[in-house]
């Protein structure tokens, strides 16, 4: 599955259990690290541990798994690694700290996701 593909299909997942504001970061020619970042909110630790297990549970059943996990159990950020793409899950405060949009926004490599 080619990155942009596999992108939407996380995004997808995220929004059908309700992560908020889901963005996808642009970072090709950026980072040789990934393509793609996937960045979402959860609106608790719990929401958030629960938006992780979901991606990781959907992206599995698809045959993918993730190359390294970070941040997991705490639930206030996590980052999930399958290698052209990055997923980003934060609680809000977290995200608002961090504003990793900002920091990787060139002015048009960075899209809402909408269903």
């Amino acid at each position: 599955m080619e990155a942009k593909e596999f992108t939407e299909n996380i995004c997808k997942v995220l929004t059908d259990h309700k992560a908020e504001n889901v963005v996808v970061i642009d970072v090709r020619g950026k980072t040789e690290i990934a393509d793609y970042f996937v960045v979402a909110g959860g609106r608790s630790m719990t929401h958030t541990r629960s938006l992780i297990e979901h991606v990781e549970e959907e992206m599995e059943k698809a045959g993918v798994a993730p190359v390294r996990e970070e941040g997991v159990r705490e639930g206030r950020w996590a980052v999930i690694d399958y290698g052209d793409v990055i997923v980003h899950i934060f609680n809000d405060e977290t995200r608002l700290f961090y504003h990793l949009e900002s920091l990787w926004d060139d002015g048009k490599n960075v899209t809402r996701y909408t269903d």
